[in-house]
């Protein structure tokens, strides 16, 4: 019995990270609802695809948001960052809902809650300390980012069939990485956490649109 309430003991979680893990929550879901606001918004003004235009409002305010992360900045900043990526989202959304209709998109986002529900439950309930997976992860999005800005411009569908899975894969171990990083300590900043979790959260959404849109096609 008392070996039985130390293991209960040895893996609770501390106030501090709970803390943590709430508010990374609360405003994930919060910075999720803005942006399929803003995405909403560019589907009915009928906004164009900005292609690697993109990446440069989504750097500066990615790097205003780490800058400001331990200000109330952070939060302006982190809203801007997920309202710009929820804005750019939604003629990537009018796209699959022309070609291939709503129910790719609902499966994608289907899909998507599943995958992060499942990876953070893992975590959350083994407690493992994934720490070591921190250079593989880091070179697959590297790798990942290079080869999808490659295939910008040799369009090349059977590689970005294969770019998708592997941004896919990598996000979701990033989920579970992020996870484990606040339950050991490795993340005491929400406001980083959430701008992660939401990252890989729409990376895992675009790539199940485009993994299901080309089975589709």
């Amino acid at each position: 019995m008392v070996n039985q309430q130390k293991a209960i003991t040895s893996t609770a979680l501390s106030p501090e990270v709970l803390k943590v893990l709430r508010n990374t929550y609360a405003l994930l879901g919060m910075t999720i609802l803005f942006s399929a606001l803003t995405a909403f918004i560019a589907m009915a003004i009928d906004a164009p695809y900005f292609g690697l235009w993109t990446l440069l409002p989504y750097f500066l305010f990615l790097w205003l948001t780490e800058k400001n992360r331990n200000s109330a900045m952070g939060l302006v900043w982190i809203f801007a960052l997920t309202g710009w990526m929820g804005f750019t989202l939604g003629p990537i959304l009018s796209y699959y809902l022309q070609t291939s209709g709503s129910e790719t998109v609902l499966t994608a986002l289907g899909g998507t809650a599943l995958i992060f529900f499942g990876c953070s439950a893992y975590v959350l309930t083994t407690r493992k300390d994934l720490s070591f997976m921190t250079g593989f992860l880091m070179t697959g999005v590297i790798v990942a980012f290079v080869a999808a800005i490659a295939n910008v411009f040799l369009q090349i569908q059977g590689l970005a069939l294969a770019i998708s899975a592997m941004f896919l894969v990598v996000a979701s171990g990033l989920i579970m990485w992020q996870t484990s990083a606040i339950i050991h300590g490795g993340e005491r900043n929400y406001i980083s956490a959430t701008v992660m979790l939401y990252v890989m959260i729409y990376n895992v959404f675009t790539s199940l649109l485009h993994l299901l849109g080309l089975s589709n096609d």
